[in-house]
Parts: C-alpha cells; structure tokens; sequence
C-alpha cells in the first residue's frame, strides 16, 4: 500500500526553507523585480516552498517565471537557441534538438522508485530507499545549475476544470525542457492555485541536464517520490528522460489511480481518437499500445484527434466511461512516418506554419530534415545524432549509421492538425465507447478481437506481448508488456491488474454505455502464415477497417465469429469495409490468412502469461480463470480441426 508524505522530503531536507519568509528572502537574490513580481501572483503555500528549495539545493544563478504569455515562451525559444540546446532549421518555426549520442532513449537501468522500508513495488521496476536516494541527490544536484538560469512553469496535464486533470510544475534548467512543455501541457499560471485547490494536489519535477556531457552519463539518474510527488532527473537530456511531466508524472497518476481511487479512475498509456460512423456518428477509442507498436499510427487514423500517448479515465455520474488527454502536444516517433500512411502529420512536418521541435533526425546542407521510411529521396550527406554523417558511413562495431535514429522524434502542438477536435480542451472528456489493446506480434494473434466480457478485454491488455523498441536503451528481444503501461506502474502489478478488474466491472457504468475492449495487432508477417519473408501481412491504411468494424460492433450492426479468444470478424463484414473505407479489395486468402487460428502459438503464448504471472504477487485469480479457460477452449479446437483453425470452420460456413 502507497502512504503519502511518508519519510523526508528530499528537496525540504536539502534545501531547508520551511516559511514562506524563507522563500522570499531567496527569491529575492535569485529574481530580477520583474520575476519576482510574477512568483508572487502564487499563493500556494506548498508550491512556494518546493520552488524555493529547489532553487536552494540547485543553486541556479537566476530565476525565470514562465507565465505562459507570447514573450516568456519567445524567451524560452531564444535562450534555446542560445545555449546551443536547439539550432534553427529553413523551415520557419522549425528546430532541431540533438540529444547525446549514448542516451537516445529512457534510461531504465538509472531510473529509480524512491522508496520507503517495507514499501512494495513493481517487480519491473528498479528502486533505492529514501536514506540512500537523499545521499545520491545530495551529492548529484548541490549546486548543478551554478551558472545557468531555472525556468520554473506551472502546467496542468488535462483541460482545466477536469475531474482527470493533474497539475504540475515544472523546474529546469533546460530551456529545450521548458520550450517542449509549453507545446506539450497547458500553461496555467493565471490558474495554478485555483486548480491545486480544486483537485488537492500537484505534482513537482526538478530537472538539470548538467554539463551535458557524454562523460556524465553514468552519473545519471531518473528519481520518482512516489511519498511526495517529486521527481529528479540529471545529467541528461533525452525529453523521455527530463520532461517528467510525461512519464514521470504519469507514474504518480497510475499510483493515484489505484491506491486512491481505484475502481473509479484510470491512467493509461493511451491514445484517444474518434471515428465517424454512419451518419456521422461520433465513436471514441482510447488504446494502449507499447512506443513504437502503432499508437500514433491509430490515433492519426481517426477522424477526430484528442492524443496519441496518455489518457486519464473515470466513470461519470451519466454511467459513462470519460477519457481526457493529459497532454496538447504529440512527441511522435518519425521512424516510417511517410506521405502514404501518415498523410496529416506530414503535413505539418513539410509545409510552413507549425511550430517543430526535430530531435535525432539528420539535417541537411539545406536544413530540412530527414529520417528512416519517410518515402524521400535520401540526401548523401549531413549532421544527423552522431555527428557529421555521409551514405555509407559504418559504426565503430562495422554497422551503418541510419540517416536517423530509431527513436528520432518530432515535438508538436495537436491543434496543428487536421482531424484536431476541440473536445480535446473539453473538461468532461469524451465517452469511450472502444478500448483496444496492441503490441509488436508477428507470428499470434488476428489483427483485430473482440472480448467476451469486460474481464476478458482486462485480460487482453495484461497479456499484451511486444518486440523491444528503440524508446528504452538497451532494450532488445520480444518480451511481455501489460497493458503497454508496465514500465510506467510503480506498485505491485497485481495492484493495478485488480484495479482494471474493478474498474470496467463497476456496476455503476451503464450497461448501454459499457465500452467493448479488443485486441489489435498490425505486425502479422507473411512467413508467420505461410509465405516467404517478413514483409506484414497488410499495410498501415488497414487500420481503418479494423476501427470500423469496432465502431459497427460497438454499436451492435455486425454480428462475429465466436472464438476462445473472443469474437473476430466475418469475411463479408470485412470486405465489404475495405471497400467502402479505404476502397481496397480484399480476398478471401488474405482472410483466412490473418483471422486463422494457429493453436500452438497461442497456447505457448498464453502458457507463458501463466508462468510469468503465477511469480506474481496478489494477482487476481481471475486472470488464471480466464487463461485457463482459454487453454481448454484452444485444447478442444485443436483437437475437433487441428493445428490450424480456418474461421469458416467457427463459423460453419463452407
């Protein structure tokens, strides 16, 4: 069990300011008359005093109040620009951002829970007890911003008003961090202390990119207060890593979720997106998926945008499910972004009037921009995230330098794009009537499923199995990835797995308002369903169709194939959207090819769910119950028709 403010509070203790006296004494030496003036527009007690003694355990030579006014975010742009963090580009309103060549992702073996003695947490996750992560900061972060300036933001993850919302601060000496908040959350400076007074809380981050050297990086750290809602991060740069209003705080929204209100909230690795049915017809999905496994992809295929990453989920007095997305902005992966499958973001990346921030594409004599699969006539030669790169150039271990890395990113604001829906700035969400769950799985599962019930849908997302992605340095192989959202649970997993199970089996969602949960999955390739190579079987527009036939199943105008796994699609249903949809035809082949059921795939992999998660603590029975029944039903299929289960023969279609 999570007990706040349990132990000292790290940044208190170092710091040593306790009054509000204190404070101002402080912020006089480190405040220009006009910041000075804006921090006292901030009556929040408890907000004071974090900011003040971040200042003091920092030691920054000054102090900039962000705001959120057009000539504070210019600053920050500028100071960006000066310090050498972001370079301009020939687009306008286009920057470039280069992180350190050795941390091109999250770094996860020097990321930590601080804990309490006797706290329990995620078996995923890596920790350090509070006395030994004090004496770590103490000595990290002392005076790590000596002759640079802290910017200090107040944001709010969430529309303001929300019932979802979380508000933050945001402390840094990284004008790249502050300029990536400003495009990512909401500035509510003019709101702050209404909106911590509202919900009872806010979260706090304190980040230092330090020297920025690359000799630096052993010495850095990702810390998480889980006791106290502090992060601290040092000594690197990657946004995954320093802008903690991200994953950071949605590690505290997780623990919120299940040790405050379980049953009633959720935070989720999710996109939010909307899909026009017939008649126009609004349907909204939230779905979660591993970084790199299609997320965006999903998100950018609905007609109506809210996000692509994060959602904050509770049921509403109306019996509905709401999500919000926490954040504004996209921090997208660029690998295989091109004009056929992603039409709508490369609009804004190659046409003039978005703000851009680039980060580890190579740039280009003529300062445009490029990156793996965007469907361009590569350019010979440029800078790219090691340095000056040619065609041809090989690594020090013999292998050639992609003209971009694998976790390239483009950082920019939603509103930007062409399906943006302004429900997105709505408080009360939107009602989610579609929940789908994906990974990386080329040789499994149908790439789309329909669950029994909504404890099964809680078991499509806790068995979610994916490749190694880019976005975690050093990650590799294939390995299991629960509800997308592991890496980001600090508690016992059967904490949260209870909490899913609590809340899409409230009895107070209305049963006309109960969302369905699906399976998809993207990365079937054609050697897993017997052909040669391992091209996929299917293109990325094909996301459409999948989305379609669950807004029709939702909705209850098609009927399914009933399976152990739960319901797939029939062909007829299916063909006749791909024509409608995406006007493309679909055989029958193609069909049988995707939707047959390979039985020993699927019983190895649920046999591994079994083993891993029989390790497990308090993991719910229900999970076993349903796996288990899940294996007979295989068990008797393979029995009745063999290794390879045709759909027509569920059906009794011949």
């Amino acid at each position: 069990m999570l007990v706040k403010n349990q132990g000292i509070d790290i940044v208190q203790e170092i710091g040593k300011i306790s009054t509000m006296y204190q404070a101002m004494i402080l912020f006089r030496q480190k405040m220009t008359d006009d910041q000075l003036e804006k921090i006292q527009k901030i009556h929040n007690q408890a907000a004071i005093l974090k900011i003040a003694n971040a200042i003091a355990m920092c030691n920054p030579d000054s102090v900039f109040v962000n705001n959120g006014s057009e000539s504070d975010r210019q600053f920050i742009r500028n100071l960006a620009l000066e310090k050498g963090e972001e370079a301009r580009l020939a687009m306008p309103d286009h920057t470039i951002h280069f992180d350190l060549k050795e941390e091109q992702g999250r770094i996860i073996d020097r990321t930590f829970y601080i804990a309490n003695e006797g706290e329990q947490l995620s078996s995923l996750a890596n920790k350090i007890l509070r006395a030994d992560a004090l004496v770590d900061i103490q000595d990290k972060m002392i005076g790590i911003m000596k002759g640079k300036a802290m910017i200090v933001g107040f944001y709010i993850r969430g529309p303001a008003g929300s019932p979802g919302a979380n508000p933050a601060l945001e402390l840094t000496s990284s004008a790249y961090v502050a300029h990536s908040a400003e495009i990512l959350y909401r500035n509510v400076f003019d709101r702050f202390d209404e909106e911590a007074i509202r919900l009872g809380h806010f979260y706090t981050n304190i980040h230092s990119e330090g020297h920025n050297r690359a000799e630096d990086l052993p010495n850095a750290r990702v810390f998480m207060d889980r006791s106290h809602w502090t992060t601290y991060s040092f000594n690197c740069t990657y946004a995954g890593n320093t802008l903690l209003l991200k994953k950071g705080n949605h590690r505290f929204s997780v623990d919120k979720a299940v040790y405050e209100n379980r049953g009633q909230e959720l935070s989720e690795h999710m996109f939010i997106t909307g899909l026009l049915g017939p008649g126009g017809r609004e349907t909204w999905f939230a779905g979660a998926a591993p970084s790199g496994c299609g997320k965006t992809t999903t998100a950018m295929a609905g007609d109506l945008f809210v996000g692509d990453d994060l959602a904050q989920m509770w049921i509403d007095a109306d019996g509905s499910i709401r999500s919000i997305n926490p954040e504004c902005g996209i921090f997208g992966i660029l690998e295989d972004v091109n004009q056929e499958g992603d039409p709508k973001l490369m609009a804004l990346l190659r046409n003039p009037g978005t703000e851009v921030i680039w980060s580890n594409v190579l740039i280009d004599a003529n300062g445009k921009p490029h990156w793996v699969g965007n469907g361009e006539e590569p350019p010979t030669r440029g800078i790219n995230f090691q340095g000056a790169w040619e065609a041809g150039k090989l690594d020090s271990k013999g292998k050639p330098v992609p003209i971009s890395h694998a976790n390239a990113r483009c950082t920019l604001s939603s509103s930007a794009l062409a399906n943006y829906s302004k429900k997105a700035e709505a408080p009360e969400g939107v009602e989610t009537r579609v929940i789908t769950y994906s990974g990386r799985d080329s040789d499994t599962m149908p790439p789309v499923w329909v669950a029994k019930t909504p404890d099964h849908g809680v078991v499509i997302g806790a068995c979610i199995v994916s490749a190694a992605t880019a976005t975690e340095v050093g990650a590799v192989g294939v390995k299991r990835a629960p509800w997308a959202n592991a890496p980001f649970i600090p508690g016992s997993l059967g904490d949260y797995m209870d909490a899913q199970f609590k809340f899409f089996g409230n009895p107070q969602i209305a049963p006309d308002k109960q969302p369905i949960m699906a399976g998809l999955n993207y990365f079937l390739t054609h050697s897993s369903r017997g052909g040669n190579g391992k091209k996929l079987l299917g293109e990325k527009r094909d996301v459409k169709v999948w989305m379609a036939w669950l807004d029709r199943r939702a909705w209850h105008e098609v009927d399914a194939i009933e399976t152990p796994m739960g319901f797939i699609p029939r062909y007829d249903d299916l063909k006749m959207l791909f024509e409608t949809i995406i006007q493309k035809d679909y055989p029958r082949d193609l069909y049988d090819r995707q939707f047959s059921l390979y039985i020993g795939n699927i019983i190895a992999r649920i046999e591994m769910q079994v083993a891993a998660y029989q390790k497990g603590t308090r993991i719910p029975a229900r999970l076993f119950e349903i796996l288990n029944e899940q294996l007979t039903g295989l068990a008797k299929l393979r029995q009745d028709f063999g290794p390879i289960v045709l759909p027509s023969q569920l059906d009794g279609i011949k």
